[in-house]
């Protein structure tokens, strides 16, 4: 995608709203697909320091703590915290680019759909800090922005809205099971709710882990189809 005001040879765009211009969001999605990868990573170390910690705590409710090093629950509680923290700083960073991204996908989408959609521009970046609302809210502003960016204009059903919701799906549930395991872990007293407890962090990182995928297929097929419909032009009058 080009900037509108500086079209490449042979290139059509969508005629120009009063004030606004198309900026590529190919740049971002790059930054958050990276990002995005990073998380995926501090995941992978959550899953590993958690069964770790697990089987620690296994080994203690069974009583075999002859092999048991010293200082080797410690080491496990400082990976588990360590990374943790690793987590927090990707997902923070991520979220700060995925929002930039998502705001200049709507405000491309207003130049494709002037006046059609239902939320303004400014509810792109809003609507992530309202509590509960933001479960939902987001992905009707989503599907917004896909069907902007349809070929065909009026179409209902747009492309890809099976993606958007497996990743909408997929991060509203690791979201809901991260709340639960973290206080589960958080509140665990005794070798065998710890152990317990692990389990249910080990398995939360791994939904996210699949958010975190499907997000990533999301924004790279959501800003593909933007870039051709800038690419395309605006659509033949009648259509």
């Amino acid at each position: 995608m080009t900037h509108a005001s500086t079209p490449m040879p042979g290139q059509h765009l969508p005629a120009p709203v009063p004030g606004r211009v198309l900026r590529s969001p190919i740049g971002l999605s790059h930054a958050v697909t990276a990002l995005l990868g990073v998380v995926i990573v501090a995941d992978l170390l959550i899953v590993t320091a958690s069964l770790n910690m697990r089987a620690l705590m296994g080994r203690m409710a069974s009583g075999n703590t002859v092999a048991l090093g010293e200082g080797e629950l410690s080491r496990a509680d400082y990976e588990m915290a360590g990374s943790v923290v690793l987590y927090g700083v990707a997902l923070l960073a991520t979220a700060v680019v995925f929002i930039v991204w998502f705001h200049r996908l709507r405000q491309n989408a207003e130049i494709f759909a002037p006046g059609a959609l239902s939320r303004s521009p400014g509810w792109a970046i809003a609507c992530w800090f309202i509590p509960i609302a933001n479960l939902w809210i987001p992905r009707g502003i989503a599907a917004d922005i896909l069907w902007a960016a349809q070929p065909e204009p009026r179409s209902r059903v747009p492309r890809h809205r099976g993606l958007l919701n497996a990743w909408w799906g997929a991060w509203v549930w690791a979201l809901v099971f991260d709340r639960f395991a973290s206080r589960a872990y958080d509140a665990a007293q005794g070798v065998d709710a710890v152990r317990d407890a692990a389990g249910l962090v080990a398995a939360s990182a791994g939904f996210d882990m699949l958010a975190a995928v499907l997000a990533i297929l999301f924004v790279r097929r959501l800003t593909a189809a933007q870039h051709e419909k800038a690419l395309a032009g605006p659509a033949a009058p009648g259509r």
